[in-house]
């Protein structure tokens, strides 16, 4: 099956795929990442109206859906732009559907509003923060984006069941200490809270966490889409320049079906990620099992792509100065981040019956 876009959605991807061009360019991105500081991208990002796309108008965004968000984020991963700040974001809106006036404002702020969630591990109701009257108490590890956030939504342990209280961050009371990451392009950071006073989020938050995880699984097999996009475009113009024995190394045929294996990935991902947004937008019966397969699937083969797309580039896709090893790492950060392909298959494994009944 061929997934095909709408008119308007394929202007959407080129118009950003132009402006990332233009605003992301190695360049440019070699340098924030080398000061540590993608502010000046978020900021860009935020000014120009792309951080609210595919975010309900009601709650400050600029609408759309979660197809609209996918594409994004495909075009963020092809650049290798920052984006953990967007992508922690756009993983709390479930949480603000039915919440107050003031919280859905966060988005209209520049939407720094991130969900404390460990990304290492699919979202679920595990909190490990606790508070009930003084404060809250406890830490979250390796969340994506909390270095960059001004406020905190965090799933909280309480006497009476699990809420979610929403906390400004960056105080003595709700410390985010910066995690180094392999992948320079994406930021996390370990939050611990002494006695933090926050403001409740009416919300259920079993619902809403298995919603976040939903959109966790599609957004990252998209990022993971558009960084092997990227990966097989950089490899197939390299192989065509590299000459052995007189001609490109694109001539032999090991190479040629190491470079039309990575097009079947990308082609096949295409679809996977199109129909799980769709499928999860929609409300679809079967959109727990379309997400767990994009995000099992598409992010492993994004990883064997990253592989197969160093050993055809040799020695030099290993250096600091080529873009390719930005590419590798974003790869296989995709395939861990929340949750491993391992963890999702055990989700479709748990909903389909695979054992017939003796």
């Amino acid at each position: 099956m061929r997934w095909e876009l709408s008119e308007e959605q394929a202007d959407f991807r080129s118009v950003l795929r132009d402006w990332l061009r233009e605003r992301c360019a190695s360049a440019a991105l070699r340098g924030w990442l080398d000061t540590g500081d993608p502010g000046p991208f978020e900021e860009q990002f935020a000014a120009e109206g792309w951080w609210g796309v595919g975010s309900p108008e009601e709650l400050g965004g600029q609408g759309g859906g979660l197809v609209e968000l996918a594409l994004a984020a495909g075009e963020l991963g092809r650049a290798a732009a920052p984006s953990s700040a967007w992508m922690g974001s756009v993983l709390a809106v479930p949480a603000l559907a039915n919440a107050s006036d003031a919280a859905k404002a966060l988005l209209a702020d520049g939407i720094t509003t991130v969900l404390a969630v460990p990304s290492g591990a699919v979202p679920a109701a595990r909190p490990t923060v606790s508070g009930d009257g003084s404060g809250l108490t406890g830490s979250v590890g390796s969340v994506l984006g909390a270095d960059r956030a001004r406020r905190l939504l965090v799933p909280v342990q309480r006497q009476n069941g699990t809420a979610l209280v929403l906390v400004e961050a960056g105080s003595a009371r709700a410390e985010v200490r910066p995690q180094a990451l392999t992948d320079r392009t994406r930021t996390m950071g370990d939050i611990t809270f002494r006695d933090a006073i926050g403001t409740p989020v009416a919300a259920d938050v079993d619902a809403v966490l298995d919603q976040v995880a939903l959109r966790a699984a599609v957004l990252t097999s998209a990022d993971a889409l558009g960084v092997t996009e990227r990966m097989l475009e950089m490899t197939v113009e390299y192989v065509k320049q590299r000459h052995q024995f007189g001609v490109p190394i694109g001539s032999f045929q090991a190479v040629k079906h190491a470079a039309a294996q990575m097009l079947v990935q990308v082609e096949s991902a295409r679809s996977i990620v199109y129909l799980a947004a769709a499928s999860v937008q929609a409300g679809h019966p079967d959109a727990h099992l379309h997400a767990a397969a994009a995000k099992a699937q598409v992010t492993a083969g994004a990883a064997e792509a990253a592989d197969t797309a160093l050993t055809l580039h040799g020695a030099i896709g290993y250096t600091w100065e080529y873009d390719l090893q930005l590419y590798y790492k974003r790869a296989m950060l995709d395939r861990v981040l929340y949750g491993a392909p391992s963890a999702w298959n055990e989700r479709i494994a748990a909903v389909l019956d695979l054992v017939p009944e003796r």
